[in-house]
């Protein structure tokens, strides 16, 4: 059902046109209870949040998640309109402590959020989602400190990667930054992996969607198989350190 559902959708080219089909991930388990992950068109992940004694049922059950999810999605609420930005930068402002005059000033977090809504008018949130995944990393990883500092804007910085997708790129990237903390503080990848793998369960096993948790989980361990793999690697260049990461993780 959850398969005919996107295939259907696709063929209308009403979401995600350019996408493939729905993924589906088994964890390596050598018996109970199994873990199953589906990747939907455009990039949301869900699981199965029941214990499930087999991989056909963790399957089913991470399926059926998604499939109510997919379907939720379809409703006129879930869909960014003018009515829906005004309720969420109320929320946004309620929840800051700020003002209502902050979303019209792109500088602030609730005008950038403000910003970013008003960009993405129309489209639903699973689409919606990728792009707030793709802030939720960058913020994660250090990367929008890092831009704030070379005075690059709020709505600059939204602007730049509002053009790109999550890809093997982006992640190379991201991984090589935590192969440089890594250098600077001995045992962080470790200790954010173990983190990034406990909120990804604690999140399965309550039916959220999983994208942001599962990317942290693989970015991470991008970083450290290239490291386990070139330990003597000193200081090899961007480009160089990005390809032979993604060997190593492939």
């Amino acid at each position: 059902m959850l398969q005919e559902f996107w295939e259907s959708k696709q063929q209308q080219r009403a979401t995600f046109p350019s996408e493939g089909v729905v993924v589906y991930e088994s964890l390596p388990s050598p018996g109970p209870p199994f873990v199953s992950y589906v990747t939907l068109p455009g990039g949301s992940c869900f699981g199965n949040f029941q214990c499930c004694l087999s991989r056909a049922e963790a399957r089913r059950d991470a399926a059926k998640v998604a499939l109510i999810n997919s379907l939720f999605n379809e409703l006129p609420s879930r869909r960014i309109t003018k009515e829906f930005i005004m309720e969420s930068v109320q929320e946004a402002v309620a929840s800051t402590s700020g003002t209502l005059g902050d979303a019209d000033d792109p500088g602030t977090s609730v005008g950038a959020y403000h910003y970013m809504l008003e960009s993405n008018m129309g489209k639903t949130m699973l689409e919606f989602q990728e792009l707030m995944t793709i802030f939720q990393l960058l913020h994660w990883n250090g990367s929008l400190k890092a831009l704030r500092e070379t005075k690059c804007s709020r709505q600059e910085v939204i602007s730049y990667y509002s053009q790109y997708s999550l890809d093997e790129k982006m992640r190379s990237h991201m991984a090589l930054d935590w192969i440089m903390k890594e250098r600077e503080s001995p045992g962080i990848l470790s200790q954010e992996l173990r983190l990034a793998l406990r909120e990804l369960e604690e999140a399965r096993k309550a039916g959220q969607e999983l994208r942001f948790y599962k990317e942290k989980k693989e970015i991470l361990s991008l970083a450290l198989t290239q490291i386990y793999s070139d330990p003597d690697t000193s200081s090899p260049s961007d480009d160089q350190l990005s390809l032979t990461a993604l060997c190593g993780y492939h």
